[in-house]
């Protein structure tokens, strides 16, 4: 198994190679060994996907339970974890910055801090702040965390982009590693948040509106992730197959299914990289 500087030197060679990659958002054990046997040379956690697999809904989670989820996901991959913090976990500075190193402890190699406190977006000051301590926190540690600013004005009704380029480029000044605003539904507002900083941009694929990874690294895009959407997908499956159980009493869902088989294989690959 990898140590972690050597999983967090691999993440900063993803950030500051010319590839665009994909980042894919697993929420349990299982699914995160199936996305690394299929290839992908990062893993990024997802709130949602998390809160669901313990009964919840997004948001819901405790730094708890998010510090033993990022331990178990490191501890079962070879490849690096970031992972989503939403606000830090609180509101003041100073607890951004605890977070950022009670979840290095855990694992991950990277995070975002968001700007939004559950109700509104932080005052702009606040929030430069906010990115501010996690980024010194981030430095005391000795291996290269990567620290992602996070503006959620596109995300929570605040459709203003020249305001969301002036706080990615604040987080930025701040110390930020990679610069991310989900809700940008087009290229061209991909192109001008690109065009706009000076770091890797990562951006959330499902929101923009059939865009390809071609697409996407064609602009600049050094980074993609997908939220919750594998989870979404999962727990749809799930839904569907259990209601035609329920309301139709029939299992026409299982004609043609392989996944069994899939999943077999790609966890034993898991376990074969691991050993």
């Amino acid at each position: 198994m990898k140590t972690q500087l050597e999983k967090a030197m691999a993440l900063q060679a993803l950030h500051e190679g010319t590839e665009t990659f994909v980042i894919p958002n697993p929420w349990d054990v299982g699914s995160a060994r199936v996305l690394e046997a299929l290839g992908f040379q990062a893993l990024a956690t997802t709130s949602a996907g998390l809160a669901f697999s313990l009964g919840k809904l997004d948001g819901g989670v405790t730094l708890e339970e998010k510090i033993a989820h990022c331990r178990v996901l490191s501890e079962a991959t070879a490849i690096p974890l970031s992972t989503d913090l939403e606000n830090g976990f609180g509101h003041e500075p100073a607890v951004v910055a605890e977070t950022i190193l009670r979840i290095a402890e855990a694992g991950a190699v990277g995070g975002s801090i968001e700007d939004y406190d559950g109700t509104g977006i932080y005052d702009f000051d606040l929030a430069v702040e906010r990115i501010a301590a996690a980024a010194e926190a981030a430095r005391s540690l000795d291996f290269p965390f990567a620290l992602i600013g996070r503006c959620e004005n596109l995300l929570r009704g605040r459709k203003d982009l020249d305001d969301t380029i002036r706080r990615l480029q604040a987080y930025e000044a701040a110390g930020a590693d990679v610069l991310f605003a989900p809700g940008l539904a087009t290229l061209d507002e991909v192109r001008a948040v690109v065009d706009a900083v000076a770091r890797p941009v990562n951006v959330l694929a499902p929101m923009v509106h059939g865009a390809s990874v071609a697409e996407l690294s064609e602009i600049g895009v050094r980074r993609i992730s997908i939220g919750g959407a594998l989870a979404h997908a999962a727990y749809a499956a799930l839904i569907d197959s259990a209601r035609e159980i329920d309301q139709e009493g029939s299992f026409d869902w299982l004609a043609g299914l392989s996944a069994e088989n899939d999943v077999r294989r790609l966890l034993k690959a898991a376990r074969r990289s691991e050993a």
